[in-house]
């Protein structure tokens, strides 16, 4: 299970229990029979009240951070769309033959209808993506495309190459119906990311993230490290890394309906440590250059004698320099070095210069 569980919703079989956890951004699937959890899968931030569509094929996710609609393949358990809603999506509610969705939209006031005739309705210009019609009279359709399953009621179909936005349509021995558009979307490409380290332990620094194609990001990895969305547009995904298994520089993978694209590295860094700092003493005029040793090192951002930010220099991983700054008072001090892997303090002393 998850942490902070807010909305449950149960299939209509009564197999399934999927449960929307806001505190660690996932969703959990139960089994009834046994009561444990089978599966914990990743949407984006502050997940609410999630709704099923009338067949239980999809599961819908109100994601109140970056105000959008996670739509969950129930079969594969994979997000396979997120649905820009308004501001503060919360909950939602799937109408009766499957063909809408009523999601409320706390911070915004607001109640909006969201087409869900055509699930996913986004994917790549190659094909290939797997994508449910759902409608009335659909009983032996056609379509221009490669049909795995019909009932009266719904048609999933395999999508074929293309570009742009185009109508789906369906024909039966009734005529030619439309049921909504499909977006071809071109592949995503990164051109940078900002901060580019982090704790191992992870951090709630937003990163990021800067490319082209990125609107409706699905996931985002750092490695094999999922992190959680925060926010998207076309050119820009913000995100909060999660833990890491170790120490080092990783790939950052963003996947949207369009395919996915590798780019920027991210390093997790370690805490720093402090273990000596040489000469531990100096007059109150500032002015002394200092040696401080320890770990993790490399990525120092800033160095400070009892608060005051002093003039630094990276020598390794193991040694940074700096001169102290002055000081109005005597006595001893913190030196403290900050990474992004954390602070770690040492200490020293201000001594009064000699009077006449």
């Amino acid at each position: 299970m998850g942490d902070t569980p807010e909305g449950i919703t149960l299939t209509p079989d009564g197999a399934r229990v999927y449960a929307a956890n806001r505190g660690s951004n996932t969703v959990s699937v139960i089994d009834t029979a046994t009561n444990t959890t089978i599966d914990n899968i990743g949407v984006s931030a502050q997940p609410r009240f999630p709704a099923l569509s009338p067949d239980g094929a999809h599961l819908y996710v109100p994601n109140s951070g970056p105000d959008t609609v996670s739509v969950i393949d129930t079969a594969t358990r994979t997000v396979v769309e997120n649905i820009s809603a308004g501001d503060g999506p919360t909950g939602i509610a799937v109408f009766p033959d499957g063909t809408r969705a009523y999601v409320g939209n706390v911070d915004a006031g607001t109640v909006e209808v969201m087409a869900t005739t055509v699930i996913p309705d986004q994917g790549p210009m190659a094909g290939g993506t797997t994508v449910t019609l759902t409608g009335h009279h659909l009983a032996n359709a056609t379509a221009q495309a490669v049909i795995t399953a019909n009932t009266a009621t719904s048609v999933t179909v395999t999508s074929p190459a293309g570009a742009g936005v185009v109508p789906v349509t369906v024909t039966t021995a009734g005529g030619t119906g439309t049921l909504g558009s499909f977006y071809y979307m071109p592949a995503p490409a990164l051109t940078g990311i900002s901060p580019d380290a982090g704790p191992v332990s992870g951090s709630d620094q937003e990163i990021v993230i800067t490319g082209r194609n990125l609107a409706g990001a699905i996931d985002v990895y750092f490695g094999t490290t999922r992190a959680v969305i925060q926010s998207v547009s076309n050119t820009q995904v913000t995100v909060r890394a999660a833990h890491a298994p170790a120490p080092g520089a990783v790939a950052v993978t963003v996947i949207t309906s369009g395919g996915s694209a590798d780019g920027p590295l991210y390093t997790y860094v370690d805490q720093a440590t402090i273990t000596d700092v040489s000469p531990s003493a100096g007059p109150t005029t500032g002015g002394t250059g200092v040696t401080i040793t320890g770990t993790g090192l490399n990525y120092t951002e800033q160095v400070t004698f009892n608060g005051t930010p002093a003039p630094f220099a990276v020598i390794s991983d193991t040694t940074v320099t700096a001169v102290s700054p002055p000081s109005a008072t005597e006595g001893t001090f913190d030196v403290t070095v900050t990474t992004p892997g954390g602070s770690s303090s040492g200490s020293f002393t201000y001594v009064s210069p000699p009077g006449v």
